[in-house]
């Protein structure tokens, strides 16, 4: 046995096809409550911001001590995909920041986090610092979005289709909903013609157009794209010359208006704070991937990278696998089309494996509406993971409202993923179950409030 799997608690709510699931919130719980070593952290961002947090490990003499190192790589972990940062502080025990310094040097999901999150999004690889004197708490938050005077042009980009609206104070006059298959494409040129043919048939329905504001998936800093699966097929040359200043190009082509893109998840959050009026909200979009966003307390867009789809959920060593990170239990699997794909053979549902994602998910939707029990369990098995995923993320965020959306949510398999979410927090959260309220877009927000807040984003200056 080894002595990480003293802590992996059984949950008291079983996913139906997913009985191994060993949820991060219980097992960190259940590990802290045996710790006693306290280790203090700190996350520095490129522009100098920083984030703190901590653990207690076990002393050396624990027979268990050697589960130190999953428990803090794993916090880590949380904490870089959710925060953001390239440097990491440790004031704790030696071989804590030596065991990190490691990883990140030399396992595989270590060195894709260094060089996704560190090199390309902050510019150097992840380093471990060990210290005793931490650098103090700093941060920043962006008050953008809500501006909705002129004639703008909003877009979505996600992993299946590109939305766009066309907005004249505040107003919806036109919105579009276009198929594309952005992710394994090797021309750059075909995002570029397909961003701008959304936009020219936007522009369609505006006397002019004052400002352009965008969602897509991935890591914009800056108007630049630091990285981003919309452009996996992209060579990384390619990449360099023709996407990372993609956004930066098509404004100039625009006539150099106000534009400005950023993540979806954060477009989705913004969304839900201008349409019901709630701050502290947690906008998490199930697709292709998946998304997510926050609003602060004072409606405000943080720094953080709010990357669930990478942040651990599921503890157990042998959980399922990010095809693209190579990690596992990760957001992603449990929480987009890939958890629905990866539940089929589990739920006996025989489908034709070349089937893309977005077809299996369909099937799927089109079984539920016929009463068929094989996919009610697997949006049964979604919702109950989704219950524990939140109380593992309220300790990352002042959690108040949850916002639930995203094609994997359409149709009445999203209503079960909230059920079985609620039924999951109040049988082993209740604190929580009181907390948090879930929130769903109607209609109009699905079709519309994307785009609206994505239009909401450039502020234009007054003549």
């Amino acid at each position: 046995m080894s002595p990480t799997s003293h802590f992996l608690v059984p949950p008291k709510v079983v996913p139906v096809l997913d009985p191994g699931f060993r949820p991060a919130a219980l097992a960190r719980r259940a590990f802290d409550a045996a710790a006693t070593v306290p280790v203090r952290l700190a996350l520095e961002q490129a522009d100098g911001s920083v984030f703190h947090a901590s653990i207690r490990v076990l002393p050396a003499s624990d027979p268990r001590s050697g589960a130190n190192a999953f428990f803090v790589e794993r916090l880590v972990k949380c904490l870089l995909w959710t925060y953001g940062g390239w440097r990491v502080w440790v004031d704790g025990p030696p071989e804590v920041a030596d065991a990190l310094s490691r990883h990140y040097q030399e396992a595989p999901a270590g060195k894709f986090d260094s060089e996704i999150i560190g090199q390309r999004i902050y510019d150097h690889p992840i380093t471990i610092v060990p210290t005793r004197d931490i650098p103090e708490p700093r941060a920043s938050t962006a008050p953008l979005g809500r501006h909705l005077d002129g004639c703008r042009i909003g877009f979505d980009l996600g992993g299946s289709d590109r939305k766009v609206a066309a907005l004249q104070d505040g107003k919806v006059l036109f919105s579009e909903e276009i198929v594309w298959d952005p992710y394994f494409q090797k021309d750059p040129a075909y995002h570029h013609d397909g961003i701008m043919d959304s936009l020219r048939r936007a522009a369609a329905h505006l006397p002019r157009v004052d400002a352009i504001g965008g969602s897509a998936a991935g890591v914009y800093v800056n108007n630049q794209v630091k990285v981003a699966s919309l452009f996996r097929g992209v060579s990384r040359e390619d990449f360099e010359r023709h996407v990372r200043n993609l956004f930066l190009d098509l404004r100039k082509e625009w006539g150099g208006i106000p534009l400005e893109v950023v993540n979806d998840g954060e477009v989705t959050a913004l969304a839900a704070s201008m349409s019901l009026g709630i701050n502290s909200v947690l906008g998490l979009s199930m697709g292709t991937s998946t998304a997510a966003g926050f609003v602060t307390a004072d409606g405000s867009i943080t720094t953080w990278l709010n990357e669930l789809a990478f942040s651990p959920v599921d503890y157990r060593p042998d959980g399922p696998r990010d095809e693209w990170s190579g990690d596992v239990g990760c957001g992603v699997q449990f929480f987009s089309q890939q958890a629905v794909g990866r539940l089929l053979a589990p739920a006996g549902i025989d489908v034709d494996p070349s089937l893309p994602l977005p077809e299996k998910l369909k099937h799927v939707q089109s079984l539920m509406a016929q009463g068929d029990v094989r996919a009610l369990r697997i949006y049964q098995t979604i919702g109950t993971c989704l219950g524990y995923a939140i109380a593992h993320w309220a300790d990352f965020y002042d959690l108040r409202h949850l916002l639930i959306l995203g094609r994997v949510t359409t149709g009445e398999g999203g209503d079960v993923i909230l059920s079985e979410a609620r039924r999951a927090l109040a049988e082993e959260f209740p604190e929580l179950s009181g907390r948090v309220a879930f929130h769903v877009p109607d209609e109009k927000e699905k079709r519309h409030g994307q785009a609206i807040a994505a239009a909401s984003l450039p502020l234009v200056a007054q003549a």
